[in-house]
């Protein structure tokens, strides 16, 4: 999941400054992207449409894992 993401988002910013790291409890997985505030507004999208589609991408390789998995994005 974790790679997931991190191709995901490094193809949409274009950059690699950002930090990913995951936490699993149970069947739930969270990840958390750790950037400064010019690649957070390329994350979010404009109206949020770009951070809902990664988190639809992410939770479709989530149920075929039989997980479910949420997506935080943090200022650095």
């Amino acid at each position: 999941m974790e790679e997931a993401a991190k191709h995901i988002i490094q193809n949409i910013t274009g950059s690699d400054k950002f930090e990913i790291s995951s936490e699993q409890e149970d069947d739930r997985i969270t990840i958390t992207v750790k950037t400064d505030k010019k690649i957070i507004g390329l994350i979010i999208g404009k109206e949020g449409k770009t951070i809902k589609n990664i988190r639809r991408v992410l939770s479709i390789a989530a149920t075929q894992a039989q997980k479910s998995v949420s997506l935080e994005v943090e200022e650095n």
